[in-house]
């Protein structure tokens, strides 16, 4: 509820006033609410004309006291002495050079469970890391905040892999893969899911970014292998573990390269035959020795292993963050990050972050 003033346009106009004590004031004009005033601040709807010959006084605020973000926010940033406004990616700068962004951001891959002497079934494949890529507009002087998630952990002996960290280019948010796990465990949900063990669970992906982890065996040997961002993790076969879900291939390097695949689910067996095969950089699964890594910087799940030793699962695959843009303006790679920037081709530069936390920008 709130204190209405309403300007009336029948019975010979006028303005009528009702109060609570809400402590919200309303200004409307033939019924429809003009300019809403709270504690917070005030809301006008429709637009807003500001005339005479003064000025308009912008909010002013350092880089570390920006507001929670929404598209078309507008403020003075004393730290870089700029007018910025929000794009709904990032902060950038007003009235400067455009800048136009293509962006691969992969996440970090889940890593595959771990198994024990005597264990029913093998363990399920790591998912595979978030993926998420194309274009965004910027400005010269505009800084975009980077991270690039590192893989999860294999799971030691009889236990649940770690799940992969998250990478970010801006509010551009990939999301970590999911773990595998062994027995009746669930695997982890992610960016891909987990394969699923024993007698335990698949985990999901998330949508746009990855898919679900791969079933068990019919038999309840064999696990199912991680999801990939290009499909969902491969089934068990008796005692052939499920391979990691398809990656997705992304030239924007100059060289197609595979990201994102799932790690192949554990198998059950004496020999390392049992495995199912990882994907786009995922790692292979195993029947009975430690599950293979995910590659790093391509946010590959990890393998997951077999049920007749007690070994590792495999860790997952580090993220990357890649950037490509026109020749003419140079980026500054922040403090906290690794990367590299190629020679120019085909009139673009690309950029290549490899591990860290930090922000990026162009002049």
């Amino acid at each position: 509820m709130a204190s209405v003033i309403s300007a009336l346009t029948s019975g010979g106009g006028g303005i009528s006033m009702t109060g609570d004590a809400s402590g919200i004031l309303n200004l409307n004009s033939n019924g429809t609410t003009v300019v809403a005033v709270t504690g917070a601040g005030a809301t006008v709807t429709g637009a807003l004309a500001v005339s005479g010959t003064g000025a308009l006084t912008l909010p002013v605020g350092t880089t570390g006291q920006r507001p929670t973000p929404v598209t078309g926010m507008t403020r003075f940033n004393s730290t870089t002495s700029v007018t910025e406004f929000y794009n709904g990616t990032a902060w950038v700068t007003a009235g400067g050079t455009p800048l136009s962004v293509e962006y691969l951001v992969v996440a970090g891959g889940g890593g595959g469970g771990g198994t024990s002497v005597g264990q029913n079934g093998g363990s399920g494949g790591g998912g595979a890391g978030g993926y998420l890529t194309s274009v965004t507009l910027s400005t010269i002087g505009s800084s975009f905040a980077v991270a690039v998630g590192a893989g999860g952990a294999g799971g030691a002996t009889n236990a649940n892999g770690a799940a992969g960290t998250n990478s970010s280019f801006g509010n551009i948010a990939a999301t970590g893969g999911g773990f595998g796990a062994p027995q009746a465990n669930t695997s982890g949900n992610g960016g891909s899911g987990g394969g699923q063990p024993w007698t335990g669970t698949a985990g999901t992906g998330t949508a746009g970014q990855g898919n679900n982890g791969g079933a068990k065996s019919s038999t309840g040997t064999a696990a199912g292998g991680g999801g990939g961002a290009g499909g969902v993790g491969g089934t068990g076969l008796v005692n052939v573990g499920g391979a990691g879900g398809i990656g997705i291939s992304n030239s924007i390097s100059g060289a197609s390269v595979g990201y994102a695949g799932g790690g192949g689910g554990g198998g059950y067996g004496t020999t390392n035959t049992g495995g199912g095969a990882g994907t786009s950089g995922g790692g292979n699964g195993s029947s009975s020795t430690v599950g293979s890594p995910g590659t790093a910087n391509t946010g590959g799940g990890g393998g997951g292993t077999g049920a007749t030793a007690a070994v590792a699962g495999g860790a997952g695959g580090s993220g990357v963050v890649i950037l490509k843009y026109p020749v003419g303006f140079t980026i500054t790679i922040g403090a906290g990050l690794t990367g590299s920037t190629a020679a120019a081709s085909g009139g673009f530069i690309v950029t290549t972050i490899t591990a860290g936390t930090g922000n990026v920008s162009w002049a």
